[in-house]
């Protein structure tokens, strides 16, 4: 059993440190790249993204962390490590609501949005309108996740790190 439970801790640290990593990147770069877009520019480098994203690679990550997070957490509960518990119940918790939920509650409902609008039949005027209904509160929502999701992680490896006394 604590073979499966380790192996299942692990793959749980790396698929938050993949959500984590591509957040934090996303971060760093892609987002003040987009920012220097003019309107129409972004607009569809955005639509474009947020297709490009729904793939099995990012599915596999992105609901990993929420399935493993949670597991792993239950197989520690009463165990002689209270400390893993607490820190993964923390990370679970961090990683659902900050992570999980604002991106299913707020940044897709924006990406839904933005896929919806046609740049083709739109004036200047209404790509300009909707590219300020969008990036502002994306970014807000997407640095939130990126918090989160480095949060969550940190309090993944610091589990993974504890020995069975501490």
């Amino acid at each position: 059993m604590a073979i499966l439970q380790n192996i299942l801790l692990v793959c749980a640290a790396l698929t938050t440190a993949l959500v984590a990593g591509l957040f934090y990147a996303y971060s760093c770069s892609v987002n003040p790249g987009l920012g220097r877009l003019s309107d129409p520019e972004y607009v569809t480098a955005m639509q474009s993204i947020n297709r490009a994203i729904l793939n099995p690679l990012f599915f596999i990550s992105f609901m990993g962390a929420p399935i493993l997070l949670p597991i792993s957490t239950w197989l520690t509960y009463g165990q002689s490590t209270p400390y893993r518990f607490w820190l993964l119940f923390g990370a679970t918790v961090i990683y659902l609501i900050g992570v999980f939920g604002v991106t299913v509650l707020g940044n897709v409902p924006l990406n839904e949005e933005l896929e919806a609008f046609s740049i083709q039949t739109a004036s200047p005027g209404e790509i300009t309108t909707q590219r300020v209904r969008f990036e502002g509160p994306w970014n807000t929502l997407h640095t939130i996740r990126t918090i989160a999701s480095i949060v969550a992680l940190l309090f993944t490896i610091i589990a993974c790190l504890m020995s069975k006394t501490d």
